[in-house]
């Protein structure tokens, strides 16, 4: 599937995923009390998942994978630092762990269990090469862009497996023609699923943003068969990614769900960064879009025998700095986005 964004520009940089060139920092939803029944370990691992990392401490320890807390799934090729959780009564056999691709950084306590969603977001560090100097401008002024703007909420190709294909799968699952026993691995397929449908609706949601920098209103409600005053105004939104009527927006970072009434005032808040549109990841118990919002979303919405949710469509990029190193060709980037999102949206942006 081809994801679309919105710069209408062409930029040729190197940017290879390697613990040297991108580094991920979780930041925790909260301070650990430094007391408790649970030991937090905040360890850095390189060339390894999540699960190969929890794997590896549970049979240090003799116990099972499920035994072991953690907020987020982190990169395998890229140098990350994240927490996990593990019974405090291990404290001592801990002290003489070793392993040549994790390292333990610090050890607390804490009264509960790390569980996957408490983080604030993710800090991404990159370093991109062969940027010569036409090319770090274009990195500046595409950087400008996200700033003011923000970036898609896509999910990343981590969600869809090595050949990309693991939607299909989780398709395949939910028609029936395919059964898989074991229910993480269902779930896992369903959700690639389910993010891929949410993905597809993005880009077209993109598709019809991008129509307004050429087309008045009226032309995109021909161009898109919809009927004559649908899109009255929409034009003249601030924000590139243009909100309709019977979108579902949320409070922005976290807030409920609600449905956009009143275009212009929607529009206003959201390029203000108070709220932002989502998007349908389709199953039972989400909210759907309704009006002209909803004739687009419900062509990527299917009958899901799970729970669904609503996701933020449009994310904004926060705390940006750069650096240029110009005897190597390099720029140096770190940002911080929310959970659940992808530092991939950001370079694929920059490339244009």
């Amino acid at each position: 599937m081809k994801l679309l964004y919105p710069l209408n520009i062409k930029n040729d940089f190197l940017f290879t995923p390697t613990p040297r060139d991108f580094i991920v920092t979780e930041i925790p939803l909260y301070e650990f009390s430094g007391e408790g029944e649970h030991l937090i370990l905040k360890v850095r691992k390189k060339e390894l998942t999540t699960w190969e990392l929890i794997g590896i401490f549970a049979r240090f320890l003799g116990i099972k994978n499920r035994d072991i807390g953690y907020a987020g799934l982190k990169d395998k090729y890229a140098m990350t630092i994240q927490y996990i959780s593990l019974p405090a009564k291990f404290e001592e056999k801990i002290a003489t762990f070793e392993h040549d691709k994790i390292k333990i950084l610090d050890t607390t306590k804490h009264n509960n269990k790390v569980r996957v969603g408490h983080l604030k977001g993710n800090m991404f560090e990159l370093r991109l090469k062969k940027v010569l100097g036409i090319q770090k401008d274009k990195l500046d002024s595409a950087l400008e862009w996200i700033k003011e703007y923000g970036i898609p909420n896509y999910f990343g190709v981590q969600r869809f497996g090595n050949d990309g294909n693991n939607w299909e799968e989780g398709k395949k699952i939910i028609e029936g023609t395919m059964r898989v026993n074991d229910s993480k691995t269902r779930e896992f397929l369903v959700g690639s699923y389910q993010s891929y449908l949410f993905n597809s609706w993005l880009s077209k949601r993109i598709e019809i943003s991008l129509l307004f920098e050429k087309f008045s209103d009226s032309e995109v409600e021909g161009i898109l068969g919809i009927p004559s005053g649908s899109l009255e105004g929409v034009k003249k939104q601030k924000h590139f990614f243009k909100i309709l009527n019977g979108d579902m927006m949320m409070h922005y970072p976290f807030g409920k769900v609600f449905e956009a009434e009143d275009l212009q005032s929607e529009s206003e808040r959201f390029f203000l960064k108070d709220t932002a549109p989502t998007g349908l990841l389709p199953g039972k118990r989400a909210s759907r879009a309704t009006g002209i919002a909803g004739i687009f979303e419900e062509q990527f919405d299917e009958e899901i025998n799970v729970d669904g949710a609503r996701r933020y469509a449009w994310i904004r990029v926060e705390d940006i700095k750069t650096r240029y190193v110009m005897e190597k060709a390099q720029y140096e980037l770190s940002f911080i986005l929310p959970k659940g999102s992808y530092a991939t949206n950001v370079v694929d942006v920059l490339r244009g």
